[in-house]
């Protein structure tokens, strides 16, 4: 009885340690950002060119591990078909998110950006009713409705609030929201099934190819006009190592857990950044409007994840039981 028990304790702790990381991860990688945006040490103002970087880097860096050293290992059934029209959209809306999201730093503070996208459960869920994936409900208007609404407090609790940051970043949650539905429509529906590891490998060069074109044009003409080339290679190689790492975290909770227990952690992570970020930057002023929209908000996006555990439970059940009836089929 002892080594089972200490088997499940060992799981346990490891479980957990894999969330820690992620939340660590993923709050670091954040401020990380902001920092090199933002701060005068770096003096690298280019969101599209720091997010080109962690894509270049992000793809050499999965070839390597993948087809290299083969450390990881890479899910089969990629065609070009599927590429051409699933991959390549993913990434373009990838890049769209994490380029207008990383803008978004240069105008507003990291918490406030925060409590912008606990909006995303409204975006997904819109455009899900309007691709038919969700079905709108009296119970779902509520939750959506609290989560608006808390985000609303939230806002106008701002201080110094930047309508064009605020752009940006409603600008990135769409971006994400297209990404997640583009994922369910093109990826799910045609029976291909990507682990965060797979979908860095296919998507990251994808990305990169899309954000290199406007970095072209909108960047390349300001870096070199202020002779920005003479970069800082360790702090921007352990910035995009550190985006990396994070992914690859990402891979290590949903492998021992679920994807909704990533989703769990990202709320807990939303509070850490909100929290620590007004210790660490003086542009964030949290005032007591702040918090509470954003508690009301958090509060709706807890019940949106608890809905979609339930729907998944149901789902697989009634799977189970098609299944089921399937093997027990006497004609087959």
């Amino acid at each position: 009885m002892a080594d089972p028990v200490k088997k499940m304790l060992k799981e346990e702790i490891i479980t957990y340690a894999y969330l820690i990381l992620y939340i660590a991860l993923s709050s670091g990688q954040i401020f990380f950002n902001k920092w090199v945006l933002s701060s005068k040490e770096i003096n690298f103002p280019y969101p599209l060119g720091l997010t080109l970087l962690h894509m270049v880097f992000s793809s050499v860096l999965c070839f390597v591990l993948t087809k290299g050293f083969k450390i990881l290992k890479v899910e089969e059934g990629m065609t070009l078909e599927i590429y051409t029209t699933s991959v390549v959209p993913i990434g373009a809306m990838f890049s769209m998110t994490l380029w207008l999201g990383n803008t978004a730093y240069l105008y507003i503070s990291v918490a406030f950006a925060q409590m912008l996208k606990a909006i995303m459960p409204v975006a997904v869920f819109i455009l899900g009713v309007a691709a038919g994936l969700e079905v709108m409900s009296c119970r779902m208007l509520l939750i959506m409705s609290v989560i608006s609404f808390g985000v609303l407090v939230a806002s106008y609790g701002e201080i110094n609030i930047s309508w064009i940051g605020v752009v940006y970043q409603m600008g990135g949650v769409v971006g994400e929201a297209l990404r997640l539905i583009s994922m369910e429509i093109l990826v799910k529906r045609k029976g291909l099934k990507l682990n965060p590891i797979s979908l860095m490998y296919y998507v990251s060069p994808c990305s990169a190819l899309c954000l290199f074109i406007p970095w072209l044009f909108l960047e390349k003409p300001k870096m070199d006009a202020h002779r920005m080339w003479n970069l800082q290679p360790v702090v921007l190689t352990l910035n995009s190592l550190c985006t990396f790492a994070l992914n690859l975290s990402v891979f290590l909770v949903i492998s021992h857990t679920s994807a909704l227990t990533i989703r769990v952690a990202g709320v807990v992570k939303d509070w850490v950044v909100v929290l620590v970020s007004a210790l660490l930057f003086v542009d964030t002023k949290l005032t007591v409007i702040n918090l509470l929209g954003y508690g009301i908000a958090i509060a709706g996006v807890a019940a949106y994840n608890n809905h979609k555990l339930k729907r998944e439970a149901s789902r697989n059940i009634v799977d189970d039981f098609q299944d089921a009836k399937t093997s027990s089929d006497p004609n087959r």
